[in-house]
């Protein structure tokens, strides 16, 4: 897998609408130390939100050696949400001729997308989950 980062000025031209919840984790030293290798590695997040979200790293995730990957790029995102990491992504989902999101034939593989991420971000990050 590979994560291409996607820049506050690209956000929110890259977001869809079937982006949806992977996993929440609530671990405070996990969630700080996520953030400060992605603020290490790319500065700004994607978007800094009100309230409770501090940050969101969006990222383009593209075909590579993994059988999950669909050829079109997936959206990964990489939040702090109400004090818990949050990986969502729009793997499974599509949206519809009228732009509402609909489960696709990959719906099904959500989880084992989640741990493929999982760890994927472990190694390329230097945490653990």
């Amino acid at each position: 897998m590979q994560l291409e980062f996607v820049p506050v000025e690209e956000f929110y031209f890259a977001l869809t609408l079937s982006v949806k919840t992977l996993d929440e984790i609530a671990n405070p030293e996990l969630l700080e130390q996520v953030r400060s290798r992605l603020a290490e590695k790319f500065g700004q997040p994607s978007t800094i939100a009100p309230s409770r979200q501090n940050f969101n790293y969006v990222f383009r995730a593209n075909n590579s050696d993994s059988r999950l990957l669909p050829q079109e790029p997936l959206i990964v995102s990489i939040a702090d949400w109400q004090d818990k990491l949050r990986l969502s992504s729009d793997y499974g989902w599509v949206l519809d001729a009228e732009r509402k999101p609909v489960r696709s034939e990959q719906f099904e593989q959500r989880d084992e997308f989640a741990k493929e991420l999982r760890s994927h971000l472990q190694d390329w990050l230097g945490v653990q989950f």
